[in-house]
């Protein structure tokens, strides 16, 4: 298996080296094993047995934030991202995992995120957490500082939840106006219990420019978090279910406003291409797919009334928004048809923020020096917003804004543009 994954791949590289600039982890260990270059390296001894697998060779693997950076600045279009990726699920052979670590793997990637029931029931009682006052008095009394270092991120990436979960949002939602077409919307698991307002900011302004937008009950996560652990079956279920979900809406386009989402669900015709009864439906749903940025581009100038909003801005690039879907103009975009707005370009906006799904937890260290590298640059537009478009991000961004005690508000993309909608 690895060694048909790897052929093209091995074939391709070059050995130019231009994938250790844009790095992340090569930039903070300086370590070729660290790089592309040096993880594909890896792999190829592994597959031609001059190299025995190994706890160490499994830590390697897993170093990789899977920012893709590498697959955007490779000349030869080598896509070790998505090969670290495929690895992932074989590296269970190579080494098995201890009982506690599969325990936690079922009880997370099984147990948890493909039940959107227990995921709200889970953010519930953290919201009752919040509520009671029990995390105020977990952070005065310094036991958040006493935990292992993995939950005190963990607590610490903790936003206020809101009142309304969107998760119980459904139906149809109507234009404000001349209605211009129909299109169906995946909310995403984080976006629906902790960013549930941006979901609602994305339905109003899809409907100022005419939109109908559809919101199927039961949707299921996308399984980006799955494919990035290794969990391939699970990723696969999902996959089918959406799928079949999605092919009950006529719809011409799906929007995401999640770009790790947008990512997963533009791979479906990928993930399932050997699939001899979803293929050709995995493929036709993911050219259906548009992240809201690209969706509203095409649409520039937008329709309705916008009001001014007289900030200094800078957005920074999600990873899987500007490297797996090559989205970065679109945005910037956006942000410059607003009105009084000022977009302040960010030094190094493309580099990972360190939140790369759950890396921020298992990699606590390496991801809170990209993110002290990251808040340094936005310290530096001296803007009073910075803007992104991908949870995860936004997660991590405000996390880097208390850490670093900067008077600066971090904000979905589409919260701001409803904002000049709303007028305030």
């Amino acid at each position: 298996m690895l060694q048909s994954l790897l052929r093209e791949e091995v074939i391709n590289c070059m050995r130019c080296g231009l994938c250790l600039a844009t790095c992340p982890t090569y930039s903070l260990l300086k370590l070729e094993r660290a790089s592309p270059r040096g993880r594909l390296a890896l792999l190829r001894a592994v597959s031609e047995r001059r190299l025995t697998p190994s706890e160490n060779l499994v830590r390697e693997i897993y170093l990789c934030l899977l920012c893709e950076a590498c697959e955007t600045a490779c000349p030869a279009g080598v896509k070790v991202g998505h090969l670290v990726e495929r690895v992932r699920a074989e590296t269970k052979g190579w080494v098995p995992p201890s009982i506690w670590e599969r325990a936690l793997r079922r009880l997370v990637f099984q147990g948890l995120f493909p039940h959107p029931r227990r995921l709200e029931f889970l953010a519930r009682i953290l919201r009752s957490y919040q509520r009671l006052g029990l995390e105020s008095l977990v952070r005065q009394l310094g036991i958040s500082q006493r935990l292992p270092k993995s939950l005190t991120i963990m607590e610490a990436l903790l936003p206020t939840l809101p009142n309304r979960f969107f998760s119980s949002v459904a139906g149809e939602f109507p234009p404000a106006g001349r209605e211009r077409g129909c299109v169906a919307f995946f909310p995403g698991c984080i976006m629906n219990l902790i960013y549930g307002e941006v979901n609602g900011a994305t339905i109003r302004v899809l409907a100022q420019n005419g939109y109908r937008t559809v919101v199927r009950p039961g949707q299921l996560c996308c399984g980006a978090p799955h494919v990035a652990v290794g969990e391939v079956e699970t990723a696969l279920r999902l996959a089918r279910q959406n799928i079949d979900l999605f092919s009950q809406v006529r719809a011409e386009v799906i929007i995401t406003n999640c770009a790790g989402c947008g990512a997963m669900l533009k791979e479906y015709g990928e993930l399932l291409e050997d699939d001899k009864t979803y293929a050709a439906k995995a493929n036709a749903f993911s050219h259906k797919v548009k992240d809201i940025n690209e969706f509203l581009t095409a649409l520039l100038p937008l329709s309705g009334h916008v009001e001014e909003l007289n900030r200094k801005v800078t957005y920074h690039d999600p990873c899987h928004l500007a490297h797996a879907q090559g989205i970065t103009q679109e945005p910037r975009n956006i942000l410059r048809s607003i009105p009084g707005l000022e977009l302040v370009e960010l030094n190094e906006s493309t580099w990972c923020c360190g939140g790369a799904g759950i890396y921020n937890i298992t990699h606590s260290d390496l991801s809170m020096q990209l993110l002290d590298r990251k808040m340094a640059n936005i310290a530096a537009t001296g803007v009073e917003t910075v803007v992104t478009s991908n949870p995860g991000c936004l997660l991590q961004l405000e996390l880097g804004v208390k850490r670093a005690g900067l008077n600066i508000e971090a904000v979905h993309i589409l919260e701001l543009l409803d904002r000049a909608y709303q007028g305030s």
